[in-house]
């Protein structure tokens, strides 16, 4: 079992920033696509971005030019930067993982961890 746990949600105004940490099983760290989604009443959840273990990297339109994902491998943690932040960015953030061997969903998720974003 792959256990993922999130932090660094909380509540910021407008055009703020924060930055979403996924700490990962580093034992198959290099085995993992990891990605961010976001969810909120009423909505299916939905990619943000996510990261290949070669680094490659693909975003929402939604978030292009103002998210950040990453890889530090040797801590075996996924980070989201997220600048200029917006109302509608208000969600649940939950980190999740694809199984590359033989995978295509999401197999493993994380707790989850609340973004709000007034003004």
């Amino acid at each position: 079992q792959v256990q993922l746990v999130e932090s660094g949600g909380g509540l910021v105004q407008a055009g703020g920033s924060l930055e979403l940490t996924c700490a990962t099983s580093g034992r198959v760290f290099a085995l993992l696509v990891t990605g961010w989604y976001r969810q909120t009443p009423g909505k299916e959840r939905e990619l943000v971005a996510q990261i290949t273990p070669g680094g490659s990297t693909n975003y929402a339109d939604s978030v292009q030019g103002r998210f950040t994902i990453s890889r530090d491998n040797s801590r075996s943690t996924v980070h989201l930067r997220m600048n200029s932040l917006k109302p509608e960015d208000t969600a649940v953030y939950y980190c999740g993982a694809i199984y590359l061997p033989g995978g295509r969903d999401v197999a493993f998720w994380g707790q989850g961890t609340q973004v709000t974003v007034s003004s």
